[in-house]
């Protein structure tokens, strides 16, 4: 029995179709959105750039940058929370903010666990304790010393309840001291307002301070990590002077709930490979960040155990946002 012409090519059509459209439902179909709740050149910017660019390589279509700062992060995550369709098209550079905020404000519009598809937990990044170059302040010893005779030194952050803020807050709570608080809207501007002299001392990310630390603008007192950073192998972790003192800052991508598992399985893995790759790493280390890697189901655990964490610095802290 032969088919006709027409019935042949009717045949051929239907044995096509699944496959035609599994072509055109591939993801990723276009460019990838990657919202960055915090502005252009603070650590968390920085390292969702280098994701981005090794992302892109791997999954074959580019990541392209989305700043949406403000309210410590808040803005960027509940417009992903909230705004985004589970497509995989856009996804979230998270940072510790989404655990700690949950504590830190009265009221937030994201559930850091049911709200959002955990994906990898990629790097983790000590704070710097940072003065100018020409500070009469040696050390951690002369810092908290000066802070006794003076409670009203400032000291600049990234905003209320920023990664910054909140480690000068847990720091002063350790030591027993007091300092004016100058909050500005990054990063950035804390090292700016160091090396001006506009404060007195900050405490950012060691990926942004680290490039003015090495020109020899600013001087690094102490990192916030439990060990020393190999970046700054010269430099005192905070724990030799105030044991116990570990406070740093991770970074991670996540996207809107219900992210299709397919999506979820070939980002974690794009991820992975990335993270694998000696180049990569290299690039990315050479700036103080460290690697971590965890993926979705380590990932959420890491965050659930966070969300106590975060509590407590906020309870230690005496931090509060209404």
């Amino acid at each position: 029995m032969t088919l006709s012409r027409r019935a042949l090519s009717g045949t051929l059509a239907l044995l096509a179709a699944p496959r035609l459209a599994g072509a055109q439902d591939a993801w990723p179909s276009r460019p990838i959105r990657l919202v960055v709740p915090f502005i252009p050149g603070s650590a968390p910017d920085i390292n969702a750039r280098q994701i981005a660019e090794a992302l892109g390589q791997r999954l074959g279509q580019p990541l392209v940058v989305e700043n949406r700062p403000g309210a410590a992060g808040n803005i960027g995550f509940a417009h992903v929370a909230r705004q985004v369709a589970p497509d995989g098209h856009t996804l979230l550079w998270a940072t510790g903010s989404l655990s700690v905020n949950a504590a830190l404000y009265a009221r937030v519009e994201f559930d850091p666990l049911a709200d959002f598809t955990h994906i990898n937990l990629a790097f983790g990044m000590s704070n710097a304790v940072i003065v100018r170059a020409d500070s009469p302040l040696a050390d951690i010893g002369a810092l908290v010393a000066r802070l006794r005779a003076d409670p009203r030194t400032p000291y600049a952050s990234g905003g209320f309840g920023s990664a910054a803020h909140l480690t000068v807050a847990l720091f002063l709570a350790r030591t027993g001291t007091e300092a004016e608080h100058i909050p500005f809207r990054g990063a950035p501007d804390i090292v700016n307002a160091v090396r001006a002299g506009t404060v007195a001392f900050g405490m950012p990310q060691l990926q942004v301070a680290l490039p003015l630390i090495r020109a020899g603008q600013l001087r690094a007192l102490a990192v916030t990590s439990r060990e020393r950073s190999p970046t700054l192998p010269d430099v005192p972790a905070l724990a030799e002077t105030i044991p116990g003192f570990d406070y740093i800052s991770w970074m991670g991508l996540c996207g809107p709930a219900r992210l299709p598992p397919a999506v979820v399985e070939r980002v974690d893995g794009a991820v992975r490979d990335a993270l694998a790759d000696p180049a990569f790493r290299a690039r990315v280390t050479a700036d103080g960040t460290s690697i971590i890697g965890l993926g979705p189901a380590a990932f959420r655990d890491f965050l659930a155990a966070d969300l106590e964490r975060g509590r407590e610095v906020v309870r230690i802290s005496g931090a509060r946002i209404e």
